[in-house]
């Protein structure tokens, strides 16, 4: 009795040092970060900075991967349908990926399907125009629309975005009837502005125009006034409509919780580096730090927000 007891002890030490072993080696070869968006986006600028900074402190590389599409949401569907939960494949996590599922036929469910690893950050969006367009304020552009159904065209980065439903639910509520242009990521949307292909985007403002008077805010969708821009108004102070959007790092249903805790130390240590900090001042984007319960409470409590705002807007499948 003492040796099968001593012997079903022995095993049990032996399996945990193997699995202890296994995670002590973790990661043993680089990691594949899948981003939603375009190369040369605010997105994909501030993923490349966090990626190379989490690599430092995994002693791996963090290879990019750039997978646009289906609103943001394409490279998680991607993940979740074809990546193995080791750890060597992640993605970027929007809001899109919510939204995904109640607009069209997918197969897989993302609070259930993924793992959610840490939010990093979150988007300061705006409403913007050329400058040399006729609409001085959010007012004009507003009458304008009014007075010309259908004639005025907007961009976003893909349809099914947080910035395709804020300004569909403008429309809504405001009587207007203006075009939507979906592009694979804001990169795309601010070459279309900045060539009149449309004449407003939906995004974050492409500061470095805004600042050298290229382009004029007319509207910015956060709770506060932007620092960069006191004087631009804001969508809360005339409609009490906030529209922000964080984002984080996942990885398909099943992974070692002792890896999630590896990727999550490198991401949290990498977000608060203060060269990505001024990074994300100059992109217009918020640090957001969540993680654990709360990071899975929030996503419960979105995904429930994004089901709603689909349904409400009918365009749902």
């Amino acid at each position: 009795m003492k040796k099968t007891l001593l012997s079903v002890v022995g095993g049990i030490v032996l399996a945990s040092a193997a699995l202890c072993g296994a995670q002590a080696q973790y990661p043993s070869k680089p990691i594949t970060l899948l981003v939603p968006w375009t190369a040369g986006g605010g997105s994909d600028i501030a993923l490349r900075a966090l990626a190379e900074g989490a690599s430092k402190h995994l002693g791996q590389r963090i290879v990019v991967e750039n997978k646009p599409g289906a609103g943001g949401a394409l490279a998680a569907q991607h993940m979740a349908n074809t990546a193995k939960p080791d750890g060597y494949t992640i993605a970027q996590l929007p809001l899109g990926v919510f939204r995904l599922p109640h607009m069209i036929n997918t197969k897989f469910d993302p609070v259930n399907d993924l793992t959610w690893v840490i939010n990093i950050a979150g988007y300061i969006f705006g409403t913007s125009v050329r400058a040399d367009s006729p609409w001085k304020t959010w007012e004009d552009l507003i009458a304008h629309v009014k007075a010309n159904p259908g004639k005025v065209s907007f961009a976003s980065p893909g349809a099914g975005t947080s910035l395709h439903l804020v300004m569909e639910d403008l429309a809504l509520r405001l009587g207007l009837n203006w075009v939507h242009i979906p592009f694979k990521g804001t990169a795309d949307a601010i070459v279309a502005l900045r060539g009149s292909q449309v004449q407003v985007q939906a995004g974050t403002p492409p500061w470095e125009w805004v600042e050298t008077g290229q382009v004029r805010a007319l509207v910015m969708w956060g709770p506060n006034r932007s620092a960069r821009l006191p004087n631009v108004p804001t969508l809360k102070e005339k409609y009490g409509i906030v529209a922000n959007s964080p984002w984080g790092i996942g990885g398909p249903k099943g992974m070692d919780p002792q890896v999630a805790k590896v990727l999550h130390d490198a991401f949290r240590k990498a977000m608060d580096e203060p060269a990505f900090l001024k990074l994300l001042e100059r992109l217009g984007m918020e640090s957001f730090y969540m993680a654990g319960d709360d990071y899975a409470k929030w996503v419960r409590r979105a995904a429930d927000e994004e089901k709603r705002a689909v349904e409400r807007l009918g365009l749902n499948k």
